[in-house]
């Protein structure tokens, strides 16, 4: 979360004004899903023309992964009975890393755009990059594309009001999410601390882009993961993050999630569009999209603890902000004691010191265990992908946080496919190789004042 920092002192402090109790995440028991999975129907699978069959749908999951990797077919099954949320068929999915490479994409499919954009992002910063963008809106609003935005009001707390009046004196329509401001609340009730965490793009209902890169200048500069000559001067990194390029007829999903954010903010209805075309096979790939929202399912929740409890090779996980829960924490310290090799790519530095002691805490837990720690070298790091058995990859806004699961509304893209997952994996390895391992000797002979910053900030690890 960019600025997470002082984002979160001022959430923290308004929620423990606001609140007198504590939402908690439910259990997620691998065995309860396989018990509700088997008195379900087959999971399904939605294709451009309607559901799969199922029979087809089956044959399409059992498709020859690799040996001893997670049971795909289960797994489809163990989540759709925990999210209730289909497989979709027939989508294109393409990774994308760092700013400059997504930012491009994104401008030209915004450039493109014949009927309508919507746009949800946690910040929108008024610099060069957010102008650029701003512009581009203005543009294609004022030749006939109706532009729906919805920005978060603690992740644009320092941006100027003006920046968002240019564009809706414009005729962009834009919704303010749960502002900060109570007075300024339409009929949902103050909930400062719930936010909208999603970092999501959708161009004519036939182009949607999602992941963990919002539009600020932070992003103006590749980490050295993308650099043909690694920069050594911290001054020339940008950020390391991840973010994926979707067409096909997931791309519904993401729109019904948009439209669902924007009815429950009481805001206008959204001017008339072509928000669902008719959709087309764009390619190979199955996905499921997850939408997570406070007091929903905990979609996304359950998702990764189900595919951390059910992996049976690797589990590897690059992560910007890392404060497991209890049940996490289980998950992946089970995982490793098993044989399963438990890997976590995380900063070595943050935007966030809180978060960062605070996650760094669980350090000797799971070093014990055998989970294998790397930190990131240069580059802040502000990805949340995961490739799990080289088949199970997602990506997206979600970090591993109480805040993640409890608080924020996030979206996150599940991909099941062995050659996706291959390039997930190629990632994993180029961030690994970017990184310096963490072992349990060493861990054990930092300083005293590194202890007691991780000893205070366990403290706080709900509200970050």
């Amino acid at each position: 979360m960019t600025l997470r920092g002082a984002h979160c002192w001022l959430a923290t402090l308004l929620t423990c004004w606001s609140l007198v109790a504590c939402a908690s995440l439910p259990a997620v028991v691998a065995d309860d899903a396989k018990a509700k999975a088997a008195v379900s129907a087959p999971p399904r699978i939605e294709t451009a023309d309607g559901k799969l069959s199922a029979s087809t749908s089956a044959a399409l999951l059992k498709k020859r992964w690799a040996k001893g990797a997670l049971d795909v077919q289960q797994q489809a099954a163990l989540e759709e009975a925990a999210t209730g949320v289909p497989l979709i068929a027939g989508n294109k999915v393409q990774l994308l890393f760092d700013g400059p490479a997504t930012m491009a994409e994104m401008l030209k499919a915004i450039a493109a755009a014949r009927n309508h954009i919507n746009f949800e992002t946690y910040i929108f910063d008024q610099d060069e990059l957010g102008n650029q963008f701003a512009d581009l809106l203005l543009k294609k609003q004022a030749e006939g594309v109706t532009v729906n935005i919805i920005y978060d009001s603690v992740g644009t707390l320092g941006v100027p009001q003006a920046f968002f009046d240019r564009m809706r004196a414009g005729g962009i329509k834009l919704v303010a999410f749960n502002p900060v401001n109570p007075a300024k609340v339409r009929g949902n009730g103050w909930k400062v601390n719930n936010r909208d965490h999603r970092k999501v793009l959708i161009v004519d209902g036939k182009i949607a882009f999602a992941g963990g890169i919002n539009i600020s200048d932070t992003y103006s500069k590749s980490s050295p993961f993308r650099s043909k000559s690694p920069p050594t001067d911290k001054s020339q990194v940008g950020w390391r993050d991840t973010h994926v390029k979707l067409e096909g007829p997931a791309v519904a999903a993401f729109q019904w999630l948009f439209i669902q954010a924007w009815a429950q903010q009481d805001s206008d209805d959204l001017r008339d569009a072509d928000y669902f075309p008719t959709p087309v096979i764009a390619g190979d790939r199955i996905v499921r999209v997850l939408g997570s929202a406070p007091g929903g399912k905990f979609e996304i929740f359950k998702a990764y603890l189900l595919a951390m409890q059910e992996a049976k090779k690797s589990i590897h996980i690059t992560m910007a902000y890392f404060v497991p829960d209890e049940q996490t924490m289980t998950a992946l310290t089970d995982a490793a004691r098993r044989g399963v090799d438990v890997r976590l790519v995380l900063p070595s530095v943050s935007d966030s010191g809180l978060v960062w002691h605070a996650g760094r805490a669980k350090y000797d837990e799971l070093l014990a265990a055998g989970v294998k720690i790397h930190e990131l070298k240069l580059a802040v790091l502000h990805a949340k992908t995961a490739v799990i058995d080289g088949v199970w990859s997602t990506v997206g806004s979600t970090n591993l946080d109480t805040r993640s699961f409890l608080h924020n509304s996030e979206i996150s893209v599940i991909v099941l496919s062995d050659s996706f997952g291959a390039e997930m994996e190629r990632a994993f390895q180029e961030d690994l190789r970017n990184s310096n391992e963490i072992t349990l000797e060493q861990w054990r002979h930092r300083p005293w004042s590194m202890r007691m910053k991780e000893w205070s900030a366990r403290f706080m690890d709900y509200w970050l």
